[in-house]
């Protein structure tokens, strides 16, 4: 892989983005996700573009309108419309319907368990599906803002106003009630099972030990914070919301709490999204006037992978091997880089 040692000159900065292999998707995207080596890129609107690794794209249709949610295993991936369908899109191109709402409500969130369970919702209600399982749901006091399933055990959190619901569903207790007063829009769950943290409607995170339910406040933001990245091993979480990549530290049993987190990567433009390798300590940052960094943790360094761009950078993500990341701005304008 680049080694990240400081550039000479120009030259050895140049030689990275000359490696970038540009890809005109031609529609505007929400998020990208890699099946085994193909980018998947989720448009805004019904279709999702694979491409592979000599750029050749490959547009699939698997809504009939907008595209709300999306998550991948490396796998499969399974997305929620407008059109009140859960679908799932493999490597091969393949779409498979897994869920239509009775009502015909907007799929909002979906989530995916490495066992093959999916969940969804629609207005205050999540869905799970497995195949050793009915269908089952739950009913939360709002709408939902997120899902996310525990890394061990079939246990799914949900984001909703005035905190979070972690629930089991293949188990008759009663769902546990996570109280923090706001809108909380997102959900994580750290890789250790032992903190979940929410990204909230205010400038902020939140976050609880579960262990004893604990709270992290995690403020200082200028902005939402849109995106969230585990680091490989799970000792740091990289978030967007500023002009610097906040870098929280998760290692020790307390999480962040009483601690300042790393600030990383500082640009004259808003961090719009993150993306942690899967193995090393290095994430990509994608930033509001469409440049793209890859940053080493321990101390910054920095690659530029893109100079600035027409629009924000609104997706990026790294195959599982972390030998190849994928990026596209908000109007579709892409690029796969391999290592």
């Amino acid at each position: 892989m680049t080694e990240f040692t400081p550039a000479p000159d120009s030259a050895s900065i140049v030689s990275v983005t000359d490696r970038v292999k540009p890809v005109a998707l031609g529609m505007g995207v929400t998020s990208v996700h890699f099946l085994a080596d193909r980018a998947a890129f989720v448009g805004a609107e019904e279709n999702v573009a694979l491409v592979d690794g000599k750029g050749e794209i490959t547009t699939v249709a698997v809504h009939s309108g907008g595209i709300l949610s999306s998550a991948s295993d490396g796998k499969r991936l399974v997305m929620g419309g407008d059109d009140g369908k859960v679908v799932s899109l493999n490597a091969k191109g393949e779409v498979t319907l897994l869920a239509t709402d009775p009502k015909r409500r907007w799929i909002d969130a979906v989530a995916l368990h490495p066992d093959g369970a999916f969940a969804w919702s629609a207005g205050k209600t999540a869905f799970v599906k497995s195949g050793k399982l009915e269908e089952k749901s739950i009913e939360v006091p709002s709408t939902v803002g997120g899902l996310a399933f525990a890394p061990k055990g079939l246990r799914l959190a949900i984001a909703h106003y005035n905190g979070a619901t972690l629930w089991f569903p293949n188990m008759a207790a009663t769902a546990e009630f996570l109280p923090w007063a706001g809108s909380h829009l997102g959900v994580t769950f750290s890789p250790d099972n032992k903190f979940l943290v929410t990204s909230m409607h205010e400038p902020a995170l939140h976050g609880w030990r579960l262990a004893d339910n604990k709270h992290m406040r995690m403020t200082g933001y200028p902005g939402r914070v849109r995106s969230m990245s585990w680091s490989a091993g799970g000792k740091a979480l990289a978030t967007s919301g500023a002009d610097t990549v906040i870098l929280w530290p998760f290692a020790s049993k307390d999480g962040p709490m009483g601690k300042e987190p790393a600030m990383l990567a500082p640009l004259q433009a808003r961090v719009a999204v993150v993306a942690c390798h899967p193995k090393n300590d290095i994430f990509a940052a994608g930033y509001s006037n469409g440049t793209v960094l890859m940053v080493r943790m321990e101390d910054g360094a920095e690659i530029l992978v893109r100079r600035n761009g027409s629009a924000p950078v609104a997706a990026l993500a790294w195959n599982a091997k972390g030998t190849l990341l994928a990026f596209s701005d908000e109007s579709g304008e892409a690029g796969l880089l391999e290592l």
